[in-house]
């Protein structure tokens, strides 16, 4: 940990359990090297959890040495779906099921509390402007990227010039209700994949938890008879231990993630033919899983996106690193683009 020589940010990344905090000051470095959790206490309520966001601001200042006073803006993320000033859908989301969030102005209540500007972003977009500014560095500004962040939905970001694009209702980089072509991805007999946002055939219904439960894990069961995971209960959890299968080579697992880096293949195509990204981020489950299944899955992922030559000579695919700190520390980035801007 590192004492502050400056004024700073702090990034708050609120998620369905814990809170992660972090401090960046104004010349863009961290003061901290790791995780620092507390619970979130959002299911028991908006105020609840908004008084845990100040805690866990508290604590990590605390932890840097850093004095309020010294604190010019917070930067908050969360899950969505959420609009683009942070305020919580009308129809409520997973990690935020209480009525009492439904249409909560998350960003405005805190902000509020502390008496700071916030910054909001989903999560999603945090771990993709921490990946694109761990990347490229000093040079972020000149270079866009387009991340998947694979988790129980399927999340992304796109990043042009440095910086998130979020669209008019905040809505934008939700590649995972993003359409793919299924044909040459599913196998004979596999039903069309729907996903749980009511489309059928998007890119979350096959790459993303949700979607080996609904969809990929009971297809590939009924082709592998006598397979272990056939005798586990609820089908969830079954899905949760396919990707240690996976490691271990088993082939119902491989197939699974197969059409999963095939579908996340598909998408960047279509972000590549989009927005012509310098840089493919991939993140997630996979990227905690051990080294030589994570790469071969980057590789099959890179391997089914469809490049022009032009573009493959200069493209990266790279993994999202620093996952669990990724989102706290992609907020704190947003807030201090935000403070040098004004």
């Amino acid at each position: 940990m590192r004492a502050p020589d400056s004024w700073v940010v702090v990034g708050l990344d609120c998620g369905g359990t814990s809170d992660n905090a972090t401090v960046l000051d104004a010349s863009g470095r961290f003061l901290l090297d790791r995780l620092v959790e507390s619970p979130s206490l959002v299911q028991e309520g908006p105020d609840v959890a908004v008084k845990a966001l100040v805690r866990a601001l508290d604590h990590v200042l605390e932890l840097t040495g850093t004095a309020r006073s010294l604190v010019r803006a917070l930067g908050l993320d969360t899950p969505g779906p959420a609009s683009a000033d942070g305020v919580i859908s009308s129809k409520g989301a997973t990690n935020f099921s209480q009525p009492a969030w439904r249409g909560f102005d998350f960003r405005g209540a805190l902000e509020s509390q502390v008496g700071l500007p916030v910054v909001y972003n989903n999560d999603a977009n945090a771990a993709a402007l921490y990946a694109h500014h761990v990347h490229f560095g000093a040079d972020a500004a000149r270079h866009s990227s387009v991340s998947a962040i694979v988790g129980t939905g399927l999340g992304g970001g796109v990043i042009e010039a440095g910086r998130i694009v979020r669209g008019v209702a905040g809505m934008a980089g939700e590649l995972g209700h993003v359409h793919i072509p299924m044909h040459g991805l599913l196998a004979e007999g596999q039903p069309l994949p729907r996903c749980n946002c009511g489309f059928a055939g998007d890119a979350e219904s096959v790459a993303s938890l949700a979607g080996i439960a609904r969809n990929l894990l009971p297809y590939w069961l009924t082709r592998f008879q006598g397979h272990p995971l056939a005798g586990v209960e609820p089908v969830e959890a079954a899905a949760r231990q396919v990707r240690a299968y996976g490691e271990r080579g088993d082939p119902l697992a491989l197939k699974i993630f197969e059409q999963q880096a095939m579908a996340l293949g598909r998408l960047f195509t279509i972000a590549a033919n989009f927005t012509d990204p310098a840089a493919y981020f991939l993140g997630g489950g996979v990227v905690e899983a051990t080294p030589s299944f994570r790469e071969w899955f980057l590789a099959e992922v890179r391997d089914h996106t469809a490049l022009r030559e032009e573009q493959a000579r200069v493209a990266t695919f790279a993994l999202v690193p620093d996952l669990d700190m990724a989102g706290a520390r992609g907020a704190a980035i947003a807030a201090l683009e935000t403070c040098r801007i004004a």
